[in-house]
């Protein structure tokens, strides 16, 4: 019999009733061995900062950070709350200001609190006078400020930037600072809070209390002191003879802070039937579990950086913070970061602030280099590794931080706390433990993370601040 004869039709395309004359890949693929990557998870970041701290291990999960005494007098970093455009000082952060440190009595602050009168300024305009009376304490709402000084010939000479937050004129309130010893002119459009002198005297002369608290911490002024505000260790040089020798001892903090361990934690659930039967090629538990530790790093990470107790944007000395300048980071901003401490190790930025960072360097025709670090090549500055960290925030008004710091016990830096040794440890710090199967066959594992930050000394931290990390219509 002969065979039939299937005709295409016109154009090369065959019916769509045409018999199929081999196996297809659909079918195919039925047995074929799948070649299969493991679980992926986007959310997994360099985590440069756990990398780059020096872990101490703490066997009482506590650690403590004993310090010399120091009379520290700086001031502090106060908030406000804006109702349109009237803007009040939280009577609470008046106990940020130097002189008021300490002091609790809510009333009181809130009575200082009504005191403060609103001020508005333009850029250039003078906000006090170098020379002039000093009868007022100034907060700073919004807005930058330059402290100006008078250079060696006569020039000007600016002496430092403040911001929101910051504030001057504190010694005021224990009649010690008779003149200003600087101009402070508004850099920017300036929202700032001002307390006269007599306005202050009419509260402290209600309240005893207040008054005789400011008259104690201002105490703390006469004693001597060293350059870092810790109380002096007499010496004696350059003498001869028999020249009797000062006597003297290091004093140390009475209450020195103490870092207790924090935890991040979860419950992760596996049911038996997927952990019996779907573990070929790869276990289904190790994958669950490699993901989950994966995220608790992460968290950790966003701790040490983000934790109001312990985390380095919130534990950083004020002495130690300062301001951008015009807005973007510039290298002259980056070179005063670096200036303020000996030996910094390492700057962690937003990558968005990096990328501001490289911007402002292209405008100057400045090539701010690199270095090799654990076999990765990373940007640098002077010589210090400028590390991504998407776990520093950015602001809604498009503003970061940068942080510098100095790590390791032997330089007294910052250092990282954990605890090893633990129960069912996995990994340094962090265990798994068998929580039980319940009635409906879901096995339970809790998965713990401990560990937390120390700051030794002050100046181990410093942080620049309100970087602008978005594109201007010149960049």
């Amino acid at each position: 019999m002969p065979l039939e004869t299937v005709t295409a039709p016109a154009g090369g395309a065959t019916t769509q009733d045409q018999e199929q004359q081999s196996l297809g890949t659909a079918a195919a693929r039925n047995l074929a061995t799948t070649t299969k990557s493991e679980p992926q998870m986007q959310g997994i970041s360099s985590r440069w900062l756990s990398r780059m701290l020096p872990w101490v291990n703490v066997p009482g999960a506590m650690y403590r950070v004993n310090r010399r005494l120091s009379y520290t007098l700086g001031d502090g970093r106060v908030s406000f709350v804006k109702t349109g455009a009237k803007v009040q000082v939280v009577p609470a952060e008046l106990g940020e200001l130097p002189l008021l440190r300490g002091f609790v009595d809510g009333d009181v602050l809130g009575a200082l609190a009504d005191k403060f009168v609103q001020k508005e300024f333009e850029p250039g305009q003078v906000i006090v006078h170098a020379g002039r009376k000093a009868d007022h304490v100034y907060l700073i709402a919004h807005g930058k400020v330059e402290k100006i000084g008078e250079g060696p010939y006569g020039d000007e000479s600016i002496l430092g930037l403040m911001a929101n937050g910051d504030s001057f004129g504190g010694q005021v309130l224990a009649g010690s600072a008779k003149k200003w010893d600087f101009t402070a002119r508004a850099a920017t459009a300036t929202t700032v809070l001002a307390l006269p002198l007599t306005a202050y005297k009419a509260v402290a002369d209600r309240h005893e209390g207040l008054r005789n608290h400011v008259q104690r911490i201002s105490s703390n002024g006469h004693q001597k002191m060293n350059k870092s505000g810790e109380a002096e260790i007499t010496l004696s040089s350059g003498h001869v003879g028999e020249a009797a020798l000062p006597g003297t001892f290091a004093d140390y903090e009475l209450q020195p802070r103490e870092y207790e361990l924090s935890v991040a934690q979860t419950v992760l659930r596996v049911h038996s039937r997927v952990a019996d039967l779907y573990n070929e090629p790869m276990n289904q538990t190790q994958q669950q579990l490699r993901l989950t530790i994966e995220a608790l790093r992460e968290r950790q990470e966003y701790e040490l950086v983000n934790n109001q107790d312990f985390g380095l944007l919130h534990n950083a000395d004020f002495d130690q913070r300062i301001s951008t300048y015009s807005g973007p980071p510039t290298p002259d901003d980056l070179d005063e970061l670096l200036s303020m401490r000996r030996g910094t190790r390492c700057l962690f930025a937003h990558p968005r602030a990096i990328a501001a960072f490289g911007r402002e360097c292209n405008k100057r025709g400045i090539y701010f280099g690199g270095i090799e670090l654990n076999g990765h090549h990373l940007p640098a500055w002077r010589g210090v590794p400028l590390l991504p960290c998407g776990k520093i925030p950015v602001s809604k008004a498009n503003t970061s931080s940068i942080i510098a710091m100095r790590t390791g016990e032997d330089d007294q830096g910052v250092i990282g706390l954990y605890q090893t040794g633990i129960p069912d440890e996995v990994e340094p710090g962090l265990n798994v433990r068998f929580m039980g199967i319940d009635e409906k066959a879901i096995i339970s594992y809790l998965v713990s993370t401990y560990y937390s930050a120390a700051v030794l000394v002050p100046d181990a931290l410093g942080i620049l601040e309100n970087v602008e990390v978005a594109r201007t219509n010149g960049s």
